[in-house]
């Protein structure tokens, strides 16, 4: 395959946001209120044909869509739902017009339990989606929290592929005065989903869910140490018996954003390259600088080919099909 970033197109893009003309007009203030300006601009002129166009230059074959935070809860069960169902049939019609170019990572409204079970069954069964995709936290429960329990013992018999994208924690607004949340508090975010997931058992218990977390899972390759040290004790070992490493090498990892040589390394100590997966984190960030720092790394010609398709394509065998891989 070569180290040149810029190929014929084989990579999946395992995180790649798409922003359907309905939601960013309905929900523009939430939108654009957690970015910077020029992402916002950027945003706001976003086509499925940009998305093809971006994808092509940098060697991209498919790119799984999900949604970015806010997401679609904002209180009201009812506008999410249907804020829900109109972004994954969007996502769902650009699979459709765009044969092997698009998966879909839908999006489901939690925390509203019987409506998120609804929507998955739909977007499972009906839009034949490669997996669901949701917010690190949910009005600040955190996906352990026992609410979401009944939503995570059906994704395990289902098999499902559950993507987790980081988002504003309800007191990270304005930690540090002029600091948009995702400079920090995303990694953070991620951090306290997975650590939510360990520490209620969740993640042993369900053995059949494939999960993904977003830039590398935030900061624990950096913390993987530190949590064993202090989770393998009362009253938390008995929720991880195999202990705190076993479980994080379950897990998946994306490297949008986290792409560099300091974050590969610590994540490459903590998981092998079957447990990496390649994003982009398009449109909000310009694939080519993750390519090129992904080109720097000590990557094998074998690893950077599990990495940037093999483990998407395994994972979700849907997907597979669909492409014809």
């Amino acid at each position: 395959m070569g180290r040149d970033f810029v190929t014929k197109p084989h990579r999946i893009d395992t995180h790649h946001h798409i922003i359907p003309p309905s939601y960013i007009e309905r929900e523009r203030e939430r939108v654009l209120g957690v970015v910077a300006p020029v992402i916002g601009a950027r945003l706001q002129q976003w086509t499925p044909a940009r998305s093809i166009e971006t994808m092509d230059k940098n060697g991209i074959a498919t790119s799984v869509t999900s949604i970015s935070t806010p997401g679609v809860w904002f209180g009201d069960g009812s506008q999410s739902s249907r804020v829900a169902r109109a972004w994954n049939d969007y996502a769902a019609e650009q699979m459709a017009r765009y044969p092997g170019r698009f998966g879909l990572f839908a999006c489901i409204p939690l925390p509203d339990r019987d409506a998120a079970l609804r929507e998955a069954e739909y977007a499972l069964d009906v839009l034949k989606a490669d997996g669901i995709g949701l917010m690190t936290n949910f009005d600040g429960k955190y996906p352990g929290d026992a609410a979401f329990a009944d939503v995570f013992q059906e994704l395990d018999r289902r098999g499902a592929v559950v993507y987790f994208h980081p988002t504003v924690p309800g007191y990270g607004k304005n930690v540090i005065p002029g600091i948009m949340p995702q400079v920090v508090e995303f990694g953070f975010d991620t951090t306290r989903a997975i650590v939510s997931l360990l520490v209620s058992g969740t993640t042993a218990r369900l053995n059949n869910i494939k999960w993904i977390f977003s830039h590398a899972g935030g900061t624990v390759p950096f913390l993987a140490g530190r949590l064993a040290h202090t989770l393998e004790r009362p009253p938390h070992k008995e929720k991880m018996p195999n202990g705190v490493r076993h479980e994080l090498q379950k897990l998946f990892y994306d490297i949008a954003g986290a792409s560099n040589t300091g974050v590969l390394a610590s994540l490459r100590d903590l998981v092998p390259a079957s447990q990496i997966l390649y994003g982009s984190d398009a449109p909000f960030v310009k694939p080519e600088s993750g390519l090129k720092d992904m080109a720097k790394t000590a990557f094998s010609a074998e690893e950077l080919r599990v990495i940037e398709r093999d483990n998407a394509l395994r994972i979700m065998p849907g997907l597979k099909k669909r492409i014809g891989a």
